[in-house]
């Protein structure tokens, strides 16, 4: 499953449950970068506690319907992404993703000293080549409503927005587009 970027010398492969620490330290330092203005930093504490501990990626790594992809440069993990087996569970995603089977593009972050390097796009790539050679109809992903960049990047890689639901942090309710992409047939060889 590895994705190599020349341009930037970065690796894509599958985690393992021995970088459950090290993807942790990634999420706590990446996911305020991607939350809304104003967004309570007990808040951001408190989801960074509940979803994104090193117990936490210790479970998910462990979750045979869970695939956490790692990028790699320079020896370090630099960002990462967690793809989602199986249908929709919150009925507002269900009713606006149409694409069946369908693959979650649940978290996708980049440290902040490697935007723009390449990072994301191999992320992504190697997401999207993960849901094609699965046989996957297509991708999806929630992306919060105030996070403009995150939403062009998206859109760039062929992602269309197909409706909104509400995420909680914390004790706040923020409001996410979901986006979604339809996905050719891998090639057989």
């Amino acid at each position: 499953m590895d994705h190599v970027n020349d341009d930037t010398m970065v690796t894509v492969d599958r985690a393992g449950l021995w970088d459950a620490e090290a993807i942790s330290d990634v999420a706590a330092a990446t996911f305020p970068l991607a939350c809304p203005p104003g967004l309570a930093t007990a808040d951001i504490e408190t989801y960074i506690d509940e979803a994104l501990s090193d117990e936490r990626f210790g479970d998910y790594l462990s979750d045979p319907n869970r695939t956490v992809l790692k990028a790699v440069s320079g020896g370090q993990i630099v960002g990462y992404t967690m793809l989602i087996a199986g249908e929709p569970t919150d009925p507002a995603v269900a009713r606006a993703v149409d694409l069946r089977p369908v693959l979650e593009i649940n978290k996708m972050y980049v440290l902040s000293g490697h935007h723009g390097s390449g990072v994301s796009t191999a992320l992504m790539t190697a997401a999207l080549n993960h849901a094609r050679d699965n046989g996957y109809a297509g991708a999806w992903l929630g992306v919060n409503q105030d996070n403009a960049r995150a939403q062009r990047f998206y859109a760039k890689r062929g992602f269309r927005t197909v409706g909104t639901r509400t995420f909680t942090v914390g004790a706040t309710v923020c409001h996410d587009y979901l986006m979604q992409q339809a996905l050719e047939p891998a090639e057989s060889s």
